[in-house]
């Protein structure tokens, strides 16, 4: 059976050359990087490579990149180092009702410490404005966290503008940027960001390893206690052949950016019109301002889930929605807070483009949702078609 995979927003496959560049340091270059002797500074040569490259993809220096072991893990440190170190400015934190869990449940459990958060609402799109942190931001704010791009719809969220009427007002920003890095160009210096979180696996990488960009003069303190690893900022050995993997795939990825984005558009976009085509469907997200990769359609009077099990027994992998929550039965918080209604927002595939993606297998996946669609409605005691 032919085998189609497009949940790549969730993970994506190891690339080969990212794989080569790690068998040394998962075989021969084993020494701990922190030891002086030979074998540890040449594994340490490893990790300070992989700094160079994440460093020059972002276009910050060395010193700002922190490695830590998921974009989880950098959202928190992000967020509970900010509103531990500022906590005595204010504790007043602004983010979005449609961020990644990893930003929700720390902002929530920041709450029941005494923090006061502010979720801002979204469009239709999904998206918040600058204007909106503007009217939010008061005195007592110490950090705005809003995501560059959304894991369930794609759209992109003004992040420049909202950096500048932070930085307008002395309050730091964060992007988790997860979804973003390797797919849409992003400038930590040009964009004016403060610090921004990213995760290997989500282009061609490992799992269980991620970074943090920390602007130099931001001092946060390390949640994780031990040792003096990241300049004592990520305490315990570092996961040296996942690091140097991170390293080989951000650099593939944004060597090759613009061309895999438009190549990836162009099928999205074929993806996109060919789903418009069944009746009473609706695109999730903003129809322009959105990933190179991302689809997201609701379908009237079936189950998400129900799709996807049909599409998994034609070989094609897709999800309703962020990974992280697809064992729940509860509708996406996401396209809730974009206003859809339980029922609707039941009914939504999320397809994601990866680098092997091609016009044959968009054009077989556009077919047989059709027929599922079919299939499913036929069924329904909802559907009057």
């Amino acid at each position: 059976m032919r085998k189609i995979y497009l949940d790549n927003a969730a993970t994506t496959a190891l690339s080969p050359k990212v794989l080569e560049a790690m068998m040394p340091y998962l075989t021969t270059v084993y020494g701990n990087p922190s030891s002086v002797h030979a074998f540890g500074q040449e594994a340490k040569k490893g990790l300070d490579a992989a700094r160079d490259q994440v460093a020059a993809a972002l276009n910050c220096t060395p010193g700002e990149v922190i490695f830590t072991g998921c974009g989880t893990e950098s959202d928190n440190t992000a967020i509970l180092g900010v509103a531990e170190k500022y906590k005595n400015k204010g504790k007043h934190i602004i983010t979005s009702s449609v961020e990644h869990h990893a930003v929700l449940h720390t902002c929530e459990h920041l709450q029941k410490q005494g923090y006061d958060v502010t979720y801002l609402p979204v469009d239709e799109y999904g998206r918040v404005t600058a204007e909106q942190v503007r009217k939010a931001l008061r005195e007592d704010t110490i950090l705005v966290t809003i995501m560059f791009a959304n894991n369930e719809v794609g759209t992109i969220m003004p992040i420049p503008e909202i950096a500048a009427v932070c930085h307008e007002k002395g309050v730091l920003f964060h992007t988790d940027a997860v979804q973003a890095i390797g797919h849409v160009p992003v400038d930590v210096k040009a964009m004016d960001i403060d610090m921004l979180s990213l995760s290997a696996h989500k282009f061609h990488g490992p799992k269980g390893v991620g970074a943090l960009y920390c602007r130099k003069g931001i001092k946060l303190p390390s949640y994780i206690m031990g040792g003096a690893q990241e300049k004592g900022r990520r305490a315990g050995t570092e996961n040296v052949a996942g690091i140097v993997g991170l390293g080989a795939a951000i650099k593939l990825a944004c060597d090759n950016l613009s061309e895999n984005a438009a190549k990836m558009a162009i099928l999205r976009d074929r993806l996109m019109r060919g789903l418009a085509e069944i009746p009473e469907v609706k695109l999730n997200g903003h129809p322009t301002e959105r990933l190179p990769n991302n689809v997201n359609y609701s379908m009237k009077y079936i189950e998400g889930e129900s799709i996807l099990l049909k599409l998994d027994l034609s070989g094609i992998a897709a999800s309703s929605g962020s990974a992280c929550t697809s064992g729940s039965l509860d509708p996406s918080h996401v396209l809730l807070a974009m206003g859809l209604p339980h029922e609707i927002a039941h009914g939504s595939v999320r397809l994601t483009l990866g680098d092997d993606t091609t016009q044959e297998d968009i054009d077989y996946t556009i077919e047989q949702l059709k027929e599922i669609v079919a299939y499913l409605r036929a069924m329904s005691p909802l559907y009057k078609g």
